[in-house]
């Protein structure tokens, strides 16, 4: 697989370069950028992707044991689920959108072996460097800093395209599985596994858990806002039903998803159709 370059400019630090400073400008900037309010227009999330990378490189050395613990230990199921519907056999090639820290994409990979070729792509350069590292020396599996909007990858390029936890922070959901339909042959798979805000009794539980308690660990990680964030794009992410439209909307065709752990999270799939003409 061909990786696409990675988009940031060099930087003597080795860290992205996001802005530059004209000559008598303050050159101090806020130790933390602000917190996106986690809101949502009709169409996506309502912050500017630059913001959620922001926060995301803020909170990418707590993400994977917050996960955890926020997720009772449940992620890791989750995540095999999803990577599980994705169907890939050995040699396929996959796409993993929002990729964070990278075990989505690390696992589509050891699916796909031997001779699988799986991107990961996410709009954070402090998480696309945790996932870099940690799973450095596999053959085939890369992982670039990209914008979900505009993937770096040509059309029909992959068997199948997965994202987990990301759909709620894209600002146009229609167009983030139009992209990931782009980048998928004919006959291949698009999976969401995301939280969900299910109505039965142990969702009741679990939702208390959610808004009330994860906020509070948030804060003694030293992260309240960017978990305060979180728990308000959850309550503002579409209903399941009306996500499944949506995937229909961007062109996919026969959309099923399933809910685990109570519906607290679901699984979209869809199927990308022939090309027209």
């Amino acid at each position: 697989m061909t990786t696409p370059p990675d988009p940031r400019p060099a930087d003597p630090s080795g860290t992205a370069s996001s802005s530059s400073v004209s000559p008598g400008a303050p050159s101090a900037a806020p130790a933390h950028p602000p917190t996106p309010s986690g809101l949502a227009t009709e169409r996506g999330n309502a912050a500017a992707p630059t913001e959620v990378g922001a926060m995301f490189d803020q909170i990418s050395g707590v993400y994977d044991p917050m996960n955890l613990v926020i997720s009772a230990f449940q992620e890791p199921r989750w995540r095999r689920r999803a990577v599980a519907f994705a169907g890939l056999k050995p040699g396929g090639r996959a796409i993993d959108i929002a990729s964070g820290t990278g075990k989505v994409a690390a696992d589509l990979h050891a699916s796909a072996a031997p001779g699988g070729e799986v991107l990961g792509v996410d709009i954070s350069p402090g998480m696309i460097g945790i996932a870099r590292q940690r799973f450095a020396g596999r053959p085939g599996l890369a992982y670039v800093v990209g914008d979900a909007m505009a993937l770096p990858a040509e059309d029909d390029r992959f068997d199948a395209a997965t994202i987990a936890f990301g759909m709620r922070n894209l600002p146009d959901y229609t167009r983030g599985f139009s992209e990931m339909a782009r980048v998928v042959r004919p006959g291949g798979r698009v999976v969401c596994l995301e939280i969900a805000r299910p109505r039965s009794r142990l969702a009741r539980v679990m939702r208390w858990w959610f808004d009330r308690i994860v906020p509070l660990i948030g804060k003694v990680a030293g992260q309240g806002g960017a978990y305060a964030y979180l728990v308000r794009s959850v309550q503002s992410y579409p209903a399941p039903e009306r996500i499944a439209e949506v995937m229909r909307e961007a062109g996919l065709v026969g959309v099923r998803w399933i809910g685990m752990s109570g519906g607290i999270v679901t699984i979209h799939v869809g199927t990308v159709p022939p090309r027209e003409g």
